[in-house]
């Protein structure tokens, strides 16, 4: 990997090396020099919540969690009271989601397939069929208004999804206190854990590659062009599934949001350092070409077969992407048109990087010169 050498000066102590070399004094002032930049910045994230309430009101509260720069972690709410939503258009709302019902008897729990900060992943039946079910942790569903309000939204998002390269959403178990979302089960798991099953260019050819990330760039055109547009922010290879005919879907739209109510801070650990763009790591505005910088980092995955940034640790990774405009070097064997194509993703000025529209014309051509 291409890593700034001053990166090397704020790695935890190795206890193997030799510190007898007279470098602790510089290392301590670059360590400074990156921490004092990154300091300045506050990791937070604000997301409104609307309850509803009697007499067919809403109370908007905003729940901020902030991670201070020292380690710490504050949580703050505010309440305002509104009434621009209809009890009709909430009723309608809620009846919708209601369709989508699934009991919990009819389901059996399998082996447990994924783990995250909010849910667990597990490999089920449902009426007979393979799916996947993702549970959501364990919380008092009385008192957690904002975490049902935040529930039902992904069920209603991912209920209007309709794509060949998207999971299919099937229904959610909705009886208190348990919270499910059950989607269709793709047997050949994440890219991720395949990627580390084949790690090796033998046994995950080019032309599969290629394949596979056009399954992806249309996945992700379709979300960008939905109405209104569909931001993932957490676009990933754990994130993308891979079923028994080594198609790759687009999953997990936990942290999602329509582009007409979305401000990207999603440094309070939602999401994944190695695939963030560098303007999400520092905290400024962003929009759909933050998940073009994550798919560029996902081509370099299946281009080098590794994991990105994988001998940082998170405080090297905020410095090198967001700071320093370092990137992961690419392998040198990979061929030209594909490199160029990461390279584009990857470009410091989000108004430079391609559209997936345009993704897809480069692959669809690298496709053709190569293997037609």
């Amino acid at each position: 990997m291409r890593v700034h050498p001053s990166l090397e000066n704020i790695c935890p102590r190795n206890p193997f090396r030799n510190s007898s070399d007279g470098k602790d004094a510089s290392k301590t002032g670059v360590y400074k020099m990156i921490t004092s930049r990154v300091k300045g910045i506050s990791w937070s994230w604000e997301s409104q919540q609307v309850l509803q309430v009697a007499g067919g009101n809403e109370v908007s509260r905003s729940l901020s969690y902030s991670t201070n720069s020292d380690g710490t972690s504050s949580i703050g709410s505010r309440s305002t009271s509104s009434s621009r939503s209809s009890p009709r258009r909430k009723f309608y709302m809620e009846t919708d989601y209601l369709n989508y019902d699934i009991s919990l008897n009819n389901l059996t729990f399998g082996e447990q397939i994924g783990r995250g900060s909010c849910a667990t992943v597990y490999h089920g039946l449902w009426c007979g069929t393979d799916v996947a079910i993702k549970v959501f942790l364990n919380f008092d569903y009385s008192e957690d208004l904002l975490m049902q309000h935040s529930f039902r939204q992904e069920v209603l998002l991912m209920k209007r999804l309709r794509h060949p390269n998207v999971v299919l959403f099937m229904g959610a178990v909705t009886s208190p206190p348990h919270l499910c979302i059950v989607t269709e089960f793709l047997p050949r798991g994440s890219l991720f854990q395949l990627l580390r099953r084949h790690s090796t260019a033998t046994t995950l050819n080019w032309r599969r590659r290629i394949l596979m990330a056009l399954d992806i760039a249309r996945g992700m055109n379709y979300l960008h062009h939905h109405n209104p547009p569909i931001i993932h922010r957490d676009l990933k290879s754990s994130n993308l599934l891979v079923d028994k005919n080594w198609s790759v879907k687009v999953g997990d739209f936990g942290l999602s949001r329509l582009k007409h109510a979305t401000f990207l801070t999603t440094s309070t650990g939602n999401g994944t350092l190695q695939w963030m763009a560098p303007e999400v790591i520092r905290n400024e505005p962003a929009d759909e070409k933050s998940d073009v910088y994550s798919f560029g980092v996902v081509l370099w995955e299946l281009a080098a077969l590794k994991i990105p940034w994988n001998d940082l640790n998170p405080m090297q990774v905020i410095a090198a992407v967001g700071f320093m405009n370092q990137r992961n070097e690419i392998p040198k064997d990979t061929d030209p048109h594909w490199a160029s194509l990461i390279e584009s993703c990857w470009h410091s000025d989000p108004k430079c990087r391609p559209t997936f529209e345009e993704v897809l014309e480069k692959l669809k051509a690298m496709l053709r010169h190569n293997f037609v």
